[in-house]
C-alpha cells in the first residue's frame, strides 16, 4: 500500500501504523516514483479518498480555481486526474472520495485506453457495519489509532471546522453524547 498525502502526521501514521510506503504529493513527483517502484507499470489498483475537497497543485490548478469562481465547476478533481494517469493499464480506479457535481478537465481518454474499472459511489455502510465491527471485537483490526479528537456533542461545529480545515492535526473526530 501506498499513502500519498501532504500532511506529515498523516503520512506518519500510514507508514507506522499501516506499514505503508508515503509520498507527499507536495514534495515527492507522484506518477513518477509509482511508475518507479510499480517497474514502469503503475499500481493495479488506485483510490481517490478525498474526492471534491482534493487540493491540487500543478499547471492545471488555475482552471479549475478560475472556473469555482465563476460557478462553473463544483468539485476539485485533482486527486482523481492523478490517479486515471497513475492506474496501469487493465487496473481498478475506486472512489469513495465524494463528488457533489460537475468536473473539468479529466482525462476519460486516459482512462479509456488503460481500460480502467471504476468502482465509485456511496459507501454501503449498512453492508459493511457488522462484519467490521466483529473483526474490531476479535481485535483482528485496531482502528482508534485514527482518532485524534475526542469532543462533546455541543462541540461538534467545532469538530467539523477543526476537520474541514486540517487544524490540529485532525484525522478523525469522534463526538460523545
Amino acid at each position: 500500500m501506498i499513502a500519498i498525502d501532504s500532511v506529515p502526521e498523516r503520512l506518519a501514521m500510514a507508514r507506522h501504523q499501516c506499514g505503508a510506503e508515503v509520498l507527499n504529493y507536495k514534495d515527492d513527483p507522484v506518477l513518477e516514483a509509482l511508475k518507479e517502484m510499480t517497474g514502469g507499470r503503475g499500481p493495479d489498483a488506485c483510490i481517490d479518498a478525498v474526492g471534491m475537497e482534493a487540493h491540487g497543485l500543478g499547471a492545471i490548478d488555475w482552471f479549475d480555481k478560475a472556473k469555482q469562481s465563476l460557478r462553473l465547476e463544483t468539485d476539485r478533481p485533482h486527486a482523481l486526474r492523478h490517479a486515471i494517469m497513475a492506474c496501469g493499464k487493465g487496473g481498478t480506479l475506486a472512489i469513495p472520495g465524494v463528488y457533489a457535481g460537475i468536473l473539468d478537465k479529466v482525462p476519460m481518454g486516459a482512462a479509456f485506453n488503460k481500460g480502467l474499472t471504476f468502482k465509485m459511489g456511496q459507501t454501503h455502510v449498512q453492508k459493511y457495519i457488522r462484519p467490521l465491527l466483529a473483526h474490531i471485537e476479535r481485535q483482528e483490526i485496531e482502528p482508534t489509532f485514527m482518532i485524534t479528537h475526542r469532543i462533546p456533542l455541543q462541540e461538534a461545529p467545532h469538530g467539523y471546522h477543526v476537520f474541514q480545515n486540517k487544524e490540529e492535526n485532525c484525522v478523525k473526530v469522534v463526538m460523545v453524547p
